[in-house]
């Protein structure tokens, strides 16, 4: 592996925190977004991850995602803010990267969105175009849920040879202890020991870290940094039976996930019942749960104390 960052590895670990974008209408509800900046930074996050998926950055044009990385900066005081820079065309990406180095980002988020289904050649160009264009460090966004484009392990290798890729978002899947072991040691032997791994998958966080994953970008964490810190901390303490124990804890918010198609109609639906964003924060045609889902997910907010 001939990847020699000029970034430092250790700011790609630990808990990375993806907060929601909310709206008000059809603007950005630029008093509501940082509030949750400064929940996050209450929290002690490792990092803020502003513009991922939960922070709806495909439904954002490049005005309004200029504005977010801007607040998102100001608002984060001495945590490391990484912005979301994925488009359609590379001519808008490299507008997002532009943006963020003017905001002061620490570093950056590239998911390869495309609406034609992308090569594993293409993908590649896309990420040498956007390290080649900054000299900030870059998170490479495996999200096949939201992007339908499936890394390959040896593209994982390809891109972890760029020297401005920093770390490897993975997705979270259903796997034994000894199914993410391998899993995590193929991927480690592929990207080398300078380039991060990190788990995404809110219910497969504990068991990722607990495997050798060196962070957590995690969506709900967004809203509710503290219990997702504590497994957090927990797995890197070795404590793998606490931090078991205490995503076990939260069973009843992973389930909600699966019953509801995902996390981001949950956490705005936690943000709006702990009063952080108003009703119809999220950007149309993505609407909010219904009444009766809502009622759910606060009677899950409320016996987990997730206040």
């Amino acid at each position: 592996m001939t990847n020699t960052p000029a970034h430092d590895p250790s700011l790609f670990t630990g808990l990375s925190a993806f907060p929601l974008t909310p709206l008000k209408g059809e603007s950005l509800d630029e008093d509501a977004f940082v509030g949750l900046i400064e929940r996050l930074v209450l929290a002690g996050v490792d990092s803020i991850t502003a513009l991922g998926s939960t922070g709806s950055y495909a439904y954002l044009n490049t005005d309004e995602r200029a504005r977010v990385a801007q607040l998102s900066v100001e608002s984060a005081l001495d945590i490391p803010v990484f912005i979301g820079v994925g488009a359609l065309r590379t001519r808008d990406v490299l507008i997002n990267v532009a943006s963020a180095e003017t905001a002061g980002a620490q570093g950056l988020l590239l998911a390869p969105v495309s609406y034609q289904p992308l090569t594993d050649d293409e993908v590649f160009e896309l990420f040498r175009a956007v390290t080649e264009s900054t000299d900030l460090p870059v998170v490479v966004y495996d999200n096949p849920g939201t992007t339908h484009f499936t890394f390959s392990t040896e593209l994982y290798s390809r891109l972890a040879a760029l020297p401005g890729v920093a770390s490897i978002k993975i997705p979270g899947t259903p796997a034994s202890p000894a199914g993410w072991d391998e899993r995590i040691g193929e991927i480690r032997a592929a990207i080398g020991s300078e380039v991060t791994i990190g788990i995404s998958g809110d219910a497969y966080g504990a068991e990722g870290l607990v495997a050798g994953c060196d962070a957590w970008y995690t969506a709900v964490g967004g809203t509710i940094p503290e219990p997702l810190l504590e497994i957090t901390r927990a797995a890197e303490l070795g404590n793998a039976d606490l931090a078991r124990e205490l995503s076990a804890e939260l069973q009843p918010l992973w389930d909600l996930f699966t019953e509801f198609g995902g996390s981001l109609r949950v956490s705005a639906a936690i943000a709006e019942h702990l009063g952080l964003v108003a009703v119809g924060s999220l950007p149309l045609p993505v609407s909010d749960l219904d009444a009766a889902a809502k009622r759910k997910v606060a009677e899950v907010a409320e016996s987990l104390d997730l206040a």
